[in-house]
């Protein structure tokens, strides 16, 4: 396994195993501590959760796997993120200095975990104030509850404006990007990423499966590529589709979010696949939403 060095102080595994749907795997805590065992032993030590997974039952499950088990915490890196909300059925966003630094509190009660390897602002909030958001998230590094800070889904104007306020301390932006994607393309984000020397984690690298399930014709146009691709490395498809974007010069660190350690391996089986550059493109154009000039 490849790892990343995003700071001096952490570095997270190259693929990283995602829990965003691990309430509806209907696990009990001794089939999920199995599967992180499964992980660490693949080398896959970042896990990736989120206050909102599962309305915090997501960082409760893991959680009671850590208390049933200790030494698995201080054999991975644990990312956890916050910002979304939900009352009543409305969706909304709080970055509020106060609801920053409670909701990392309440994340650790659930994770009963003493701090976080890495702490993202979930989404970018239209009443995003980057001086309050700043403040809290530095105040948690000090505090030692939060190892390292980022954000996710922030487009270059926000990610800028908090990395001001943060003294430059933003180390990732956890984007969606899949070979149907490009919205961090067309907002220069990914330029910016790779600028910088920072490395993005991608969320939806196989767009949620569809690129595989789905018969609308940008999917069917990749999958169709990804096949033929496929074939000349003798290699499956979904590997070819992570060798995509772990080829880009941003170093990105792709999230699994499967419930199987198969599919896990695929990705993992990507970081030997040697794509030709003409192949990228083949790739990257295969969608129709993406045009060379």
């Amino acid at each position: 396994m490849e790892y990343m060095k995003i700071t001096e102080e952490l570095s997270l595994s190259r693929i990283i195993q995602g829990f965003w749907r691990l309430t509806n795997w209907e696990w009990d805590t001794k089939t999920l501590e199995k599967f992180i065992k499964g992980c660490i032993d693949r080398g896959v030590t970042t896990l990736d959760t989120a206050e909102i997974y599962g309305f915090g039952e997501c960082e409760t499950q893991l959680g009671r796997v850590f208390q049933k088990n200790p030494a698995l915490r201080h054999q991975i890196q644990l990312v956890s993120k916050t910002g979304i909300f939900n009352k009543d059925g409305l969706k909304y966003y709080d970055t509020s200095y106060e609801r920053i630094k409670t909701s990392c509190k309440e994340s650790l009660q659930r994770l009963c975990c003493d701090y976080l390897d890495l702490y993202l602002i979930h989404r970018e909030d239209p009443c995003f104030s980057p001086q309050e958001v700043g403040k809290a998230m530095l105040e948690l590094k000090k505090e030692g509850l939060v190892r390292e800070i980022g954000v996710s889904n922030f487009d270059p104007f926000k990610f800028q404006a908090l990395n001001e306020f943060t003294k430059n301390q933003l180390c990732t932006n956890q984007i969606e990007w899949n070979p149907c994607c490009f919205e961090h393309f067309d907002s220069g984000m990914m330029d910016m990423l790779t600028q910088k020397g920072i490395h993005p984690m991608i969320w939806s690298s196989l767009a949620g499966g569809k690129i595989f399930t789905s018969g609308d014709k940008p999917y069917v146009n990749v999958h169709k590529k990804l096949e033929e691709i496929g074939d000349r490395h003798g290699v499956e498809a979904e590997e070819i589709a992570y060798a995509w974007i772990l080829y880009h010069p941003v170093k990105a660190m792709p999230i699994v979010g499967s419930s199987k350690l198969s599919r896990l391996d695929h990705a993992i089986k990507a970081l030997d696949v040697k794509l030709e550059r003409w192949e990228w493109y083949e790739i990257y154009t295969a969608s129709g939403e993406k045009r060379l000039r």
